[in-house]
């Protein structure tokens, strides 16, 4: 047996040298993995086995390599629900619930039964997230890998959501053909030349398909405003999520296809987050 402050310690001071900017919380996560404790469990430990204190070391190893704390613990938690990770997708982030805010405010009645398209879906954090809401809704997630459809819905099943949600890989103009009250998209935002430098986790070890988006970082959104139009029904709502000066940018192919802008949404860091665009009736 090893003493558990003994081991929080020395997993601290690693997690400092590394860089990280809470290495005590970020010891005590890992070695509530380790235990398969929560932290109020972790209270009442004093000393771990041989095995346990293994794999806690061999964590505390993959995070100092900067290999974020949801793909070691292979799980984390998005709006009111807990979500599968893997490095097939990118790990759901407090900054997209901009999306599902925006659609509870353009989309006030919860009983209504929407139908439901989520482009590059991921985890499938956000299709989830919103079918949640809305108990009458139904929805399909779209990704061009098959490892992150395969994730998304093991999600489904985790969430008790299988039954109102379908997940297809596939291109975005190719996968599906039909009209949806709600369309929703987490789309490419960064800019090609900034991706090697974002912060390791992310530029290590999350899909740089799912990050890059091309010169200008506007790549995505021109095909999604493209194809907006003949996926969405009659004032139906599309949900963006966009970079950090990116807005009125996304807004400007929005209204060249016919799009109306109707809401924006900031993050709770204050950034314009999500844009809301709305099909004209006609």
């Amino acid at each position: 047996m090893t003493a558990k402050d003994e081991l929080l310690r020395q997993a601290t001071g690693a997690l400092q040298q590394a860089g990280l900017e809470d290495p005590r919380r970020e010891a005590r996560l890992l070695l509530g993995w380790a235990t398969q404790r929560d932290l109020a469990g972790l209270f009442s430990l004093t000393s771990v086995s041989e095995a346990e204190a293994n794999r806690f070391q061999v964590g505390v190893e993959r995070r100092v390599a900067r290999e974020p704390l949801a793909f070691i613990v292979g799980e984390t938690g998005f709006w009111t629900l807990d979500f599968y990770t893997s490095p097939d997708t990118l790990i759901p982030r407090g900054d997209s619930e901009a999306l599902i805010e925006a659609l509870l405010d353009v989309r006030p009645d919860r009983t209504a039964p929407l139908s439901m398209l989520d482009l590059g879906t991921g985890t499938g954090c956000l299709l989830l997230s919103a079918l949640s809401e809305y108990p009458n809704s139904w929805g399909v997630g779209i990704d061009l890998a098959p490892g992150a459809a395969t994730l998304a819905r093991r999600n489904a099943v985790r969430n008790g959501l299988e039954g109102r949600s379908c997940f297809v890989a596939g291109n975005w103009d190719s996968a599906l053909s039909g009209k949806f009250d709600v369309v929703i998209s987490n789309p490419p935002y960064i800019e090609s030349a900034d991706v090697p430098e974002l912060m390791p986790e992310v530029s290590r070890y999350e899909p740089a398909r799912a990050l890059d988006g091309g010169q200008d970082g506007l790549d995505a959104y021109r095909l999604l405003c493209n194809a907006l139009p003949d996926l969405l029904v009659p004032g139906g709502h599309a949900i963006l999520e966009m970079g950090v000066g990116q807005i009125d940018a996304v807004s400007a192919l929005g209204k060249a296809r016919g799009l109306r802008e109707v809401a924006r949404q900031n993050d709770l860091g204050g950034i314009a987050r999500a844009l809301v665009l709305q099909r004209t009736e006609n």
